[in-house]
């Protein structure tokens, strides 16, 4: 039989502490096993009852959702599932919860009609960090690479994540040089949160990072971001490309999705690309990135070891979509061969 996952409930309105155990109920894997109303409350329950995952707000009496997050990190290390009505002035804060250790941000349901979807994705969330990794070691290289020789000014980089994607995103962006080619990305988060991300990376990166808005000529050294709730596609027009966002259905349950962008990089570059999928629960990208592929992109593929959840990279590695699987450490390095490669493959010519 397979052994239910222990969880606590840490938020401040009773309404909500007994929405979320009604949604996980009748799950089955998961137990609610306790419940807290402050995080002092809550310090005594990780201890009394060993949870194995904590969902919590961000906003609480007596002490505020990120100091508790620090503490539990620096003392008591479990995956934490922030959820909170999560609007814009809170989501810098929220991202900074989730580079200090929660593994998801999840919206509050706003209405009932909402209810079935956030049960559903919240029992899918709970179950996957149940098993993830913490304290990971891999790290980057010290200061930003540089190219060996220029890139292939008309390729594209697309980079996918989810779960842990906040923090492995930011690790190989922040080492880019300045004429990386044309970037887009796809990070599976709430609508709110994507503009926050965007000037997160921006900020830590030589690359100018925005939100994609639709419309934008793809340029080097810019990166551009899937906004919450919309997929970003790029379209090939005349000698450039063009990021393109559009409202649709969710694919492999998400929106955005990163096996959208991957498919419309396969078909608009015919495999003058580099595509990247990290860390993330679920299989969304490996059909995209093996598209890719298989249009004569170069491929990565983080590995099990650095990964946070190892869903979709062991999705596409199940595929055979990548070709290469490599450590968190050294996908920028794989990043920049991949290019030189593609360079090399043309004939140099740019």
């Amino acid at each position: 039989m397979t052994k239910k996952v222990r969880l606590l409930i840490v938020d401040d309105s009773p309404t909500m502490r007994q929405l979320l155990a009604r949604c996980l109920q009748n799950a089955g894997e998961v137990e609610v096993v306790g419940e807290a109303g402050d995080p002092f409350e809550a310090r005594e329950k990780i201890f009394d009852l060993n949870p194995d995952v904590l969902t919590m707000d961000i906003e609480m009496p007596r002490m505020d959702g990120l100091t508790f997050l620090r503490k539990i990190t620096a003392h008591h290390p479990m995956p934490v599932v922030i959820i909170s009505s999560l609007t814009t002035a809170q989501s810098d804060i929220a991202l900074q919860a989730l580079q200090f250790g929660a593994m998801e941000v999840m919206c509050k349901p706003d209405s009932l009609e909402q209810i079935p979807a956030f049960q559903r994705s919240l029992l899918a969330k709970i179950k996957a960090i149940a098993a993830a990794r913490f304290n990971q070691t891999d790290k980057t290289s010290g200061g930003n690479l540089t190219f060996l020789y220029p890139p292939p000014a008309d390729h594209v980089l697309a980079i996918g994540a989810s779960t842990g994607g906040i923090d492995a995103i930011l690790r190989v962006v922040s080492v880019l040089p300045s004429n990386t080619p044309p970037t887009v990305i796809t990070q599976h988060l709430p609508k709110t949160f994507t503009p926050a991300f965007a000037r997160m990376l921006k900020a830590q990166s030589a690359l100018d990072v925005r939100e994609a808005q639709g419309g934008e000529v793809l340029l080097p050294g810019h990166a551009y971001l899937a906004p919450g709730g919309r997929h970003l596609l790029i379209k090939k027009q005349g000698r450039q490309y063009v990021a393109q966002v559009k409202i649709g259905p969710d694919v492999c349950f998400q929106c955005p999705s990163v096996d959208v962008m991957f498919g419309s990089v396969a078909r608009e570059t015919q495999g003058k690309s580099v595509g990247v999928l990290l860390t993330g629960m679920g299989n969304d990208g490996a059909q995209g990135l093996l598209a890719m592929r298989q249009a004569g992109g170069v491929t990565l593929a983080q590995d099990e070891a650095s990964c946070v959840v190892y869903g979709m990279p062991q999705a596409a590695a199940a595929i055979n979509a990548a070709d290469k699987i490599l450590p968190l450490g050294l996908i920028p390095q794989g990043i920049l061969a991949g290019f030189q490669q593609r360079k090399s493959a043309s004939g140099g010519a740019l």
